[in-house]
């Protein structure tokens, strides 16, 4: 079992490793706390994350900043692969993400979701929460929408998608 990573910032804490698939999520908002129970699932990551309760935007923009902390290291860790790439369907949605470590970290996607209400939250979620992993994991992340209708379908894919691609990415390559 990887070593797992421990991080608490001010209202949020976190706990990551790389082997295991439970998660335990809370941050207030039962949409991103599904979404993120995928990612890990889908990662075979261990994840406890915590965000303690406040404005939605704010909660969304501090568990991705958390995870992404946390991704950091074993991302760069000697060894690590440091890129991956996932083609993964949730019903009738079919979601590839690609991600490398970037210096100049982005997020690219073709999603729009910004007139959907998913779990009672208006904008894009998706967007907002993966510009800021993004950012705080230092990742170059291409989010592509091949298909798809149902807006929690949308999400499930992409995020089921981004887990797959997150383990290739913290994966040792043999020697």
């Amino acid at each position: 079992m990887a070593p797992a990573e421990n991080q608490q910032t001010g209202r949020t804490s976190v706990r990551l490793a790389l082997s295991g698939g439970e998660a335990s999520v809370l941050t207030g908002l039962p949409v991103l706390d599904h979404l993120l129970e995928l990612l890990a699932r889908y990662a075979r990551f261990e994840l406890t994350l915590e965000v303690a309760p406040g404005e939605p935007e704010e909660q969304v923009k501090a568990a991705a900043r958390a995870l992404g902390e946390a991704l950091a290291e074993p991302l760069r860790a000697p060894g690590a692969v440091g890129h991956g790439s996932a083609v993964v369907p949730a019903d009738e949605a079919l979601a590839h993400v690609a991600l490398d470590l970037s210096e100049r970290p982005l997020l690219v996607s073709n999603v729009d979701l910004t007139a959907e209400r998913v779990g009672g939250l208006g904008h894009d979620l998706a967007g907002r929460f993966l510009r800021e992993l993004a950012e705080a994991a230092g990742l170059t992340l291409h989010v592509r929408l091949i298909e798809g209708r149902d807006t929690q379908h949308v999400l499930d894919a992409i995020f089921k998608a981004l887990g797959v691609a997150l383990a290739d990415a913290t994966r040792r390559e043999a020697r």
